[in-house]
């Protein structure tokens, strides 16, 4: 019987082994919106994007550029770049890619309706685009644009055939043909993505046949989904889970610094804002927002050191601007704001406000690593201050809506970014750039926050080829913002993924999840 029982065993064991080449199950920690490429510049939308579309220009796990759909790419003067196209590429549906597929991708980026976070920054500096042939490319620019090709590896390319499809046709999959490692094969809206390995993939093909991205937004939930052996990797593996992983023998850890930094967007912008009031709950004649001395005082009043070793379990790194080190244009004079309650308090006396008022900020409740508990922290901190301060936390598909444009319903919002380009521009031009439609600037920009030095820095910065002086005017861009409180940062997250032993992954500084660069350990 203890023969029989150990070969049934055995074969259980090797039947496991076999599904598991098969298949592979991602606990996703955050809600999708859309299958839409171009709709939601969001990133668990774009790691979604990541499976079943592909970019000219790609990014490896420290977000410098490497080969995509282009093989390679130059400046031929500079308003004028010319990319090279990969040959016998095909979309998932048997039609060739080519040069009419990425100037179709071109002219709907900024056509998309309703896009609560456009991608149209990342192709507006372009005014025309030109096809050679079929696979030969040029972009030219108005001014000099020496970004464009880290601006295009954010643009997933679509098949021309779908350049006017609208955003319900990439959701039930009519339209969502694209190139990359994975077809999808089913989005189901708050639950699952399903999707088939693409065997005509271009590059590496993945291990797996079928992978599912699972959305599992409760922290609890995944980590003992990944215990149980349920789901054999998560990513934003809690804080508090973190020790208790890495020394348990049956599981592997991958964990890098990120490029995302959270932070709190504050309404500079309205002469009134709706969630500012006296004590009493009487409306505010002015918007006390709008004085630089009150967001310092906010920033001052803000124990980040705190924040990261008690509710991050160390986890995280104060953050003092928006790009952490290492990264082109992160600026190395920007350090995390001391704590300094009462420097807030003399602040707030020195803007009109001895007494303080009342505040309610609002943020995501299943979006960022420990999201309402920091947002409840912080709140304490201000109404040590005087500022008596409520929280009010939301599903992030609830409050992505009301907190972006057009809406812009909130006075201070909690969020973060995760950097697309691997550089400074990337959160300058989305978060701080005035909200201009017309140029793309500003489409994340939820505190409308405005200066025209800033603005002039940045613009600078953007047409300048040379990389020393361009970097140079990036951290001053920085600097500019970050002494004006444009923002105010809190920490860098560090991005931690789980997974069964005899799995691999490398950690990704972009936070990103990709069921094709997980492999079973050599």
């Amino acid at each position: 019987m203890k023969k029989l029982a150990a070969v049934v065993a055995t074969v259980a064991l090797l039947a496991i082994g076999r599904v598991e080449a098969q298949e592979i199950v991602l606990g996703m920690s955050s809600t999708v919106t859309s299958v839409d490429p171009h709709f939601h510049n969001h990133t668990p939308n774009t790691n979604l994007s990541a499976h079943v579309f592909d970019t000219l220009v790609m990014q490896d796990e420290l977000q410098r550029l490497i080969p995509g759909l282009a093989t390679q790419w130059r400046a031929v003067n500079d308003t004028t770049w010319e990319f090279k196209l990969r040959p016998g590429v095909k979309f998932h549906d048997g039609s060739e890619f080519g040069a009419e597929d990425v100037a179709a991708t071109i002219r709907r980026v900024p056509k998309v309706p309703n896009s609560p976070s456009s991608f149209v920054a990342f192709v507006k500096p372009i005014v025309e685009t030109v096809v050679v042939d079929p696979l030969t490319i040029v972009f030219k620019t108005a001014t000099p644009y020496p970004l464009l090709p880290n601006d295009l590896s954010s643009v997933w390319i679509v098949s021309r055939k779908h350049e006017n499809a609208p955003t319900a046709d990439f959701n039930s999959g009519a339209a969502a043909a694209g190139t990359g490692p994975f077809k999808l094969v089913e989005w189901v809206s708050g639950d699952r993505a399903v999707l088939a390995r693409n065997d005509a993939y271009w590059g590496e093909k993945p291990h797996w046949a079928k992978a599912t991205l699972r959305q599992m937004t409760n922290s609890g939930a995944r980590v003992a989904a990944l215990l149980a052996g349920d789901v054999p990797f998560i990513e934003a593996v809690p804080t508090t889970d973190v020790a208790r992983l890495r020394a348990n023998p049956n599981v592997a850890i991958a964990e890098a610094i990120s490029s995302r930094v959270v932070f709190l967007h504050i309404d500079s912008f309205r002469d009134q804002t709706p969630f500012a009031t006296d004590k009493s709950g009487a409306p505010l004649a002015k918007n006390p927002l709008k004085d630089r001395r009150v967001r310092q005082a906010l920033s001052k009043a803000i124990d980040r050191p705190a924040i990261v070793e008690r509710l991050m379990e160390g986890v995280a790194v104060p953050a003092g601007g928006i790009l952490t080190d290492g990264f082109f244009g992160s600026s190395p004079n920007l350090k995390p704001e001391r704590y300094d309650p009462e420097g807030a308090k003399a602040l707030l006396a020195q803007a009109g406000y001895p007494n303080g008022f009342a505040l309610t900020v609002h943020g995501p409740n299943d979006r960022y690593v420990n999201d309402a508990k920091i947002l409840q922290a912080v709140a304490a901190m201000w109404t040590r201050i005087g500022i008596d301060t409520k929280v009010v936390t939301e599903p992030w598909s609830v409050f992505a809506g009301a907190a972006s444009a057009p809406r812009y319903s909130y006075s201070v919002v909690f969020v973060g970014w995760g950097t697309n380009t691997g550089e400074a521009s990337s959160p300058l031009r989305a978060l701080l750039a005035t909200v201009d439609p017309a140029t793309g600037m500003g489409p994340s920009n939820r505190g409308r926050y405005s200066n025209p030095d800033f603005d002039r820095t940045l613009k600078e910065a953007l047409a300048t080829v040379d990389d020393a002086r361009r970097e140079k005017l990036l951290q001053q861009a920085t600097e500019i913002a970050m002494g004006d409180y444009g923002l105010i940062p809190l920490h860098y997250q560090v991005a931690v993924w789980g997974m069964r032993k005899g799995l691999t992954y490398k950690a990704r500084a972009d936070e990103y999840s990709y069921a094709h660069q997980i492999r079973p350990a050599r």
